[in-house]
């Protein structure tokens, strides 16, 4: 548990120095993004190995993962239009979020998103905390923990969109590996896909 907690510990810093209004302008956030996911995934590299041999891809996986993804996608396009409609800021804080991507490449973002930020955050959040704390203490417990956490890393963008976003997606995630744990590369596909999705080929 003390390895959970510190590697935890450390997301919240990286997180913080990404999207805190005070840190967020000196970084190159898509860079800064792709090396903090590396890093979170180097250490269940070092730590907790065996999580690697959950990822496999049949071809039921990759179905799922596609389908994950675009329900997903579907689920924030009509949240979108809803909170459009009911808050004020909605959109001007997704714009904000959107802005990120401004004078970067779509096919440099696509590949760290495909291949770094989207599968690397999932070992990390689900295949190495929530997988680690349902060992711990109980699944229901550990999908709780894990999404609230992983919802609470992106407070200090003080961007409420982005927080909900995050807990959408956590509990979407967190979700379908409390119930389905053997389907991890599915899920791990699913994020990295709608990572790609929602910010660069299809944006809200």
């Amino acid at each position: 548990m003390k390895q959970v907690t510190f590697s935890v510990g450390i997301a919240f810093v990286l997180w913080t120095l990404m999207f805190s209004p005070w840190t967020a302008p000196h970084l190159n956030f898509w860079w800064a993004m792709a090396t903090s996911a590396l890093l979170l995934m180097t250490w269940v590299a070092a730590t907790c190995r065996d999580t690697f041999r959950l990822l496999r891809f049949a071809p039921t996986d990759i179905a799922l993962g596609i389908a994950v993804a675009a329900a997903l996608w579907a689920v924030f396009y009509a949240g979108d239009a809803l909170s459009s409609a009911i808050l004020p800021f909605a959109r001007p804080q997704v714009d904000g979020i959107y802005a990120m991507k401004d004078g970067q490449s779509p096919v440099l973002l696509s590949a760290l998103l495909l291949l770094v930020i989207g599968p690397a955050e999932e070992i990390f959040w689900r295949g190495y905390v929530q997988r680690t704390l349902a060992r711990r203490t109980n699944p229901n417990r550990a999908f709780i923990v894990t999404t609230l956490v992983y919802t609470l890393v992106h407070i200090a963008s003080f961007n409420f969109m982005l927080i909900m976003a995050a807990m959408v997606c956590g509990i979407a995630w967190g979700g379908l590996y409390r119930l389905f744990p053997r389907r991890f590369g599915a899920i791990v596909l699913s994020h990295a896909l709608w990572d790609a999705l929602v910010f660069i080929w299809l944006p809200i």
